[in-house]
């Protein structure tokens, strides 16, 4: 791994915590956490207080795996799946965590989707 590489890895992590001191999820309101890998994109409903996951999608789940290269078009599946799985827990609103990634692409089309789908953030 290049230094830049550490570099970008290690300024994430610092945006993600620094984001993460003002963000709480609660059974009534979990929080939405988003982490994007180079291949894939995953979103849990975390509920902070008693440290569980309720509900998480993942690119990764067979009905879910890309198809083709389309990044914005996977994200966009995963969003409205985990809506999807949030109204099916009776969830209607979010505390959204972009996990210190840029709020735009992946991570915005996730959460527009989610939003179609009934989650309100």
């Amino acid at each position: 791994m290049t230094d830049n590489a550490k570099k970008r890895r290690l300024d994430r992590t610092k945006r993600h915590y620094r984001i993460r001191k003002t963000l709480h999820g609660t059974a009534q309101r979990p929080r939405l956490a988003v982490y994007r890998s180079n291949r894939h994109i995953t979103a849990q409903l975390i509920d902070d207080s008693a440290g569980h996951t309720l509900a998480a999608v993942a690119s990764t789940e067979q009905p879910l795996r890309p198809q083709s290269n389309s990044t914005i078009a996977t994200a966009t599946k995963v969003g409205y799946t985990l809506a999807e799985r949030a109204n099916a827990l009776g969830i209607e609103t979010a505390v959204f965590d972009r996990g210190g990634f840029r709020y735009h692409g992946q991570v915005a089309a996730l959460a527009d989707a989610a939003r179609e789908g009934g989650l309100k953030f």
